[in-house]
């Protein structure tokens, strides 16, 4: 089975960092700071998607603005790295000790997840990964489809794991199983309405899950 991981928010406890720095980067551009909560909406999207969502009135000169100082606050925040939910690392040593397949499926941009993978060591954890800035950014499924594509497999024999409803809906459209996480970006009953097989409080939950009679 491939597991298909989310990044911010499912496996890494991001929110604070992200939200602040969105915030901080709208002040060095000379654009109106956005709230929490407007800015936890937008976690999981590619950048540039976040900042539309965010602002669709600004000028592209703007945009920029906001995304290039973005960059640049999350790359100093993120000199240490955002600690992982309680359990995340244990369990998917379990699940790739098990002889799973192990992938991730973010809104982070290359650069953004290497220089973060590389910071904890796990250049090699995963054994493949699809960032928001070389392909297309969620809930458009192409990143899933993409990895299947490089494991050699049907949608019903992988997992997608996440805390968006962005997530959900991306393996919903192309009837992949969909584990969500309650403790991320997005409330649970929003990633509810795309009919998870499995809702978690806690990271290591997932290993409670089986997939359904005549999946892998």
């Amino acid at each position: 089975m491939l597991y298909i991981f989310d990044w911010d928010g499912t496996i890494s406890n991001s929110a604070e960092k992200i939200i602040r720095c969105m915030q901080q980067a709208a002040v060095s551009a000379g654009v109106a700071p956005r709230d929490d909560a407007a800015i936890k909406n937008i976690i999981g999207l590619g950048l540039p998607e976040a900042i539309r969502t965010l602002y669709p009135s600004i000028s592209a000169e703007a945009a920029d603005a906001v995304r290039d100082g973005y960059s640049e606050h999350f790359i100093s925040a993120d000199v240490t790295p955002s600690p992982f939910f309680p359990g995340a690392a244990e369990a998917m040593t379990q699940l790739r000790d098990q002889g799973h397949s192990l992938a991730v499926a973010t809104g982070k941009s290359r650069r953004g997840l290497d220089r973060v993978l590389g910071r904890l060591g796990m250049d090699t954890f995963f054994h493949d990964s699809r960032c928001a800035d070389e392909t297309a950014s969620k809930p458009n499924p192409k990143m899933l489809w993409e990895l299947l594509a490089a494991f050699d497999l049907s949608p019903t024999e992988a997992v997608m794991i996440g805390d968006t409803e962005y997530d959900m809906a991306m393996a919903h459209a192309i009837g992949m199983p969909r584990i969500a996480v309650s403790f991320g970006a997005h409330h649970i009953d929003r990633l509810k309405a795309y009919q998870p097989e499995l809702c978690i409080d806690n990271f290591a939950d997932i290993l409670n899950w089986q997939p359904k009679k005549g999946e892998p």
